[in-house]
């Protein structure tokens, strides 16, 4: 479901719901019904818990607050711009890796050039949650340059699995970031490891940040998998796309190095693109409120803003985490522009608090640490 992300972000946009391209039968428009009409009766009488009436309208003061703001107004000439530099700096680090020529010192351009794979990943990300442009064509067109063919990153599967995750952030059931994978995040998930994945849970709090290293070759090794599950026509375009990065990334290298130089360049630069990925979402919701999948179902709000993390910081860490650091924000209006989400933060704020409602902000190496201690707690009862 190639742009079904962005269907869900333009119905937060319209006020339809957080999940409305969700084919489970559980989008929330129940959620936000309100919303829709304007008419949230309960207005900000709700609680944290969900309970009481208001607990499908909470929502709707805010998001007229937010739209009377123009803050889901799209900023296209802000992204133009910032996809134009970006461009421009992965040509500069190209040019200088020939420039450079078939020398270890080439090496050191593997970071600026996984900083600027990571800034092609974060806007494929905005582009998939139709931040860019109302345009769905054009928004998946820029998706797939940018995730296909210069990461070599299926945008179909990462817009399959960030919709699911958005729909239901940490659910055990139903997101898929909190599935059992390499790492679990419960202890009854963990209590069902057997041998080598029973070690891997009983040290994943260490391994964290080392795994990471893995993670830009997982990215295209799922991306390639994903391939299957798509229709014929879209499977030829992304598959097309895919190959074409590969055979550029290769040539490229192998113009410029020694076959034993690139592989060593290939495989330290995707080691510290997926690092720099890792490291801008695992502070977003790891160690936050887990929904329990048998209690009862959570409004709109409560569901975004207690499982999710912000993370404080200036325009660095804007830049560092690519606006993720607002994931409260973020995740309650997924369609709003990377550059007004520091603008939403107060009026979000504001409102939590007059509702009761916990909002998690904490320092960037906090929200490692915090994160890191959620992973050891859930491998705690196997050491």
């Amino acid at each position: 479901m190639p742009q079904a992300i962005a269907t869900a972000a333009e119905g937060i946009r319209d006020g339809a719901g957080s999940s409305g391209a969700v084919g489970d039968g559980e989008a929330s428009a129940a959620d936000a019904a309100g919303t829709a009409t304007g008419t949230a009766t309960g207005t900000a009488t709700g609680t944290a818990t969900g309970t009481g009436p208001a607990q499908g309208s909470d929502f709707a003061p805010l998001l007229r607050a937010v739209k009377g703001q123009g803050l889901l107004e799209r900023r296209t000439g802000w992204y133009a711009a910032g996809i134009a530099v970006n461009l421009i700096a992965l040509g500069a680090v190209i040019a200088g890796m020939v420039l450079l020529g078939n020398t270890w010192w080439t090496l050191l351009l593997a970071l600026p050039l996984a900083v600027f794979w990571s800034r092609t990943a974060f806007v494929g990300h905005d582009a998939g949650h139709a931040q860019i442009t109302g345009d769905r064509r054009a928004g998946r067109a820029v998706g797939l340059v940018h995730a296909n063919l210069l990461l070599g990153m299926n945008e179909a599967w990462w817009n399959d699995k960030h919709v699911r995750h958005h729909a239901n952030p940490n659910h055990i059931d139903k997101d898929p970031d909190v599935g059992v994978g390499a790492l679990v995040w419960t202890q009854k998930q963990a209590a069902q490891r057997e041998g080598f994945a029973r070690w891997l849970t009983r040290n994943q709090a260490r391994l964290f940040f080392p795994m990471l290293l893995l993670e830009g070759i997982a990215l295209k090794i799922s991306g390639f998998q994903y391939l299957r599950r798509q229709p014929a026509g879209e499977r030829a375009l992304a598959a097309l796309l895919l190959v074409a990065h590969l055979g550029l990334y290769a040539t490229l290298l192998l113009t410029v190095l020694s076959p034993g130089k690139a592989v060593v360049f290939a495989l330290v630069h995707h080691a510290l693109f997926g690092l720099h990925l890792g490291m801008a979402f695992a502070p977003n919701h790891k160690g936050m409120e887990m929904p329990d999948p048998d209690g009862e179902r959570w409004g709109h709000l409560q569901r975004q803003v207690l499982t999710s993390r912000n993370v404080r910081g200036g325009i660095l860490t804007d830049w560092f985490l690519g606006g993720l650091n607002y994931q409260i924000e973020h995740h309650l209006f997924p369609s709003m522009p990377r550059p007004h989400l520091r603008l939403a933060q107060p009026m979000v704020r504001a409102h939590c608090k007059s509702l009761g409602m916990p909002y998690a902000e904490t320092g960037l190496i906090e929200s490692y640490r915090q994160a890191l201690q959620h992973m050891h707690e859930v491998g705690e009862p196997l050491r």
